[in-house]
């Protein structure tokens, strides 16, 4: 059930941001995007001594602002630290304690969270990084 409800808000947020921009598309006008994620999301065989998840906008980003949002407690990995904006101004690393044989997601924004912000303070579209670690 949280999947779909989830499912939903990302369709509905996609909706509102596409009549939004309708006029001026361009990659300053829309909002910055996940360009790339250590571990990739779906990947099923990550290295459980990996110890940090990192995540790439597509634009320069405010520091100090972000939503790391939980879907389940269970899901969510063990943090080791806070999470730091990289000197490309587009990464963000979150140093980590992952458990081997375990499902991880952290979604990166949501409708109620907003806090990755490019430096324009437009905040970043949500991303769903879900990946497993392998036993």
């Amino acid at each position: 059930m949280k999947t779909l409800s989830l499912c939903i808000a990302v369709f509905a947020l996609l909706a509102s941001v596409s009549n939004a921009y309708a006029g001026d598309v361009s990659i300053q006008s829309l909002p910055p995007v996940v360009v790339k994620t250590i571990p990739e999301s779906g990947a099923t065989n990550v290295d459980p001594a990996l110890s940090a998840i990192s995540v790439t906008f597509s634009k320069d980003m405010l520091d100090r602002r972000y939503s790391c949002v939980t879907l389940s407690k269970e899901s969510f990995p063990t943090t080791t630290g806070g999470m730091k904006l990289g000197q490309d101004k587009r990464t963000f690393v979150l140093p980590v304690k992952l458990e081997p044989g375990k499902t991880y997601a952290i979604l990166f924004n949501s409708e109620k969270f907003r806090n990755f912000k490019d430096v324009k303070g437009q905040s970043a579209m949500s991303y769903l990084l879900v990946f497993e670690t392998k036993k």
